[in-house]
């Protein structure tokens, strides 16, 4: 008699800040999920709101277990996501469902991930945005650039999956072997990069997925402009220091895999820029904000001189680094 292998357990892992209606709704949306997840954990990242009352109200009658991280500092979605899936990891998860607080969950959604998780280790659904229309999400990351690039055209006219070489935390599912393999998100990215940067180290790992299944919801509105083959947002002062200080994260990555070249990361370097003055002029209708990211080129400029400077380390079963590589340096 064949037995019936049960799928395996998956966790819910959100990163929330001063977002607490965003919050409520989408903890809303994970009860009506049928199947549930096993557990969720959401990591309040010092939330001044109301986000504590939310979630103690939202854990007295929660379907399945509710974990509270709440941190003592904002320490960002790089920094949230880094310690939501430790936490997870030590509760036992054996796949990691990530995402930001400003989206809902499809009803059907965990069962249309499940079909992937044989093949794949690292999954992204496809997600609506705010208005009920697909959300365009399908890059490729070019390590000689240093940037992720629009992929054009219907990826999924031939086939129902895309593989593809980066990451995305509003909507990324990895396996907890996989997590182990290459380590924890980079809490030093704070925001901005660092799940293009988490996909792509995944990538070298095992193919990375990106599935014609629609399993999110997007709700906050953004101001943005279509490009035709993409949407460029609006975007904060944070968000543009971040975007250039964070290139010095992403050539330490680079270099450390072989795949860093001086002159076209330097190419990347300006078209980040360009991207980032366009979205100032067309999207906010300012140049206000300009000189935030030279301050972030310059800070990018620090970490590539920075000698202490270490990529995450892989983790042992029990999560934390391993010996070996805990040192490991460029």
């Amino acid at each position: 008699m064949d037995v019936v292998q049960e799928p395996a357990p998956l966790t819910i892992v959100i990163t929330t800040f001063n977002r607490s209606s965003y919050l409520t709704a989408l903890l809303e949306s994970v009860k009506r999920l049928d199947p549930a997840p096993a557990a969720v954990v959401v990591v309040d990242n010092a939330s001044t709101d109301e986000t504590p009352e939310v979630l103690e109200a939202a854990r007295a009658g929660f379907p399945v277990p509710l974990a509270i991280l709440r941190l003592e500092a904002n320490t960002g979605g790089a920094g949230g996501f880094a310690a939501g899936v430790e936490a997870a990891l030590d509760a036992g998860a054996q796949w990691l469902w990530l995402m930001d607080d400003d989206v809902e969950v499809l009803p059907g959604a965990v069962a249309a991930l499940r079909k992937w998780t044989g093949s794949y280790d690292c999954i992204h659904g496809r997600r609506f945005d705010a208005g009920g229309a697909p959300f365009f999400w399908q890059h490729r990351f070019v390590p000689f650039l240093g940037v992720h690039l629009p992929v054009p055209g219907n990826v999924f006219r031939d086939s129902p999956v895309f593989d593809t070489n980066v990451g995305c935390f509003e909507g990324m599912l990895i396996s907890a072997d996989q997590v182990r393999r290459i380590g924890l998100p980079d809490a030093r990215y704070f925001i901005n990069g660092d799940d293009v940067v988490y996909g792509w180290l995944a990538s070298l790992d095992r193919p990375v997925a990106y599935v014609n299944d629609f399993v999110i919801r997007k709700v906050r509105v953004q101001r943005q402009i279509d490009l035709g083959i993409r949407h460029l947002n609006d975007s904060s002062d944070l968000g543009r220091f971040t975007a250039m200080r964070n290139r010095g994260h992403t050539a330490r990555y680079l270099q450390v895999h072989g795949r860093y070249h001086r002159y076209g990361f330097g190419l990347g370097t300006f078209l980040t820029a360009g991207k980032e003055l366009l979205r100032l002029v067309a999207v906010e209708h300012s140049l206000r904000g300009a000189g935030r990211l030279w301050a972030g080129w310059r800070g990018a400029r620090r970490i590539l001189r920075d000698q202490t400077w270490s990529p995450m380390a892989p983790l042992s079963a029990s999560g934390q680094p391993l010996p070996e590589t805990r040192k490991q340096q460029v």
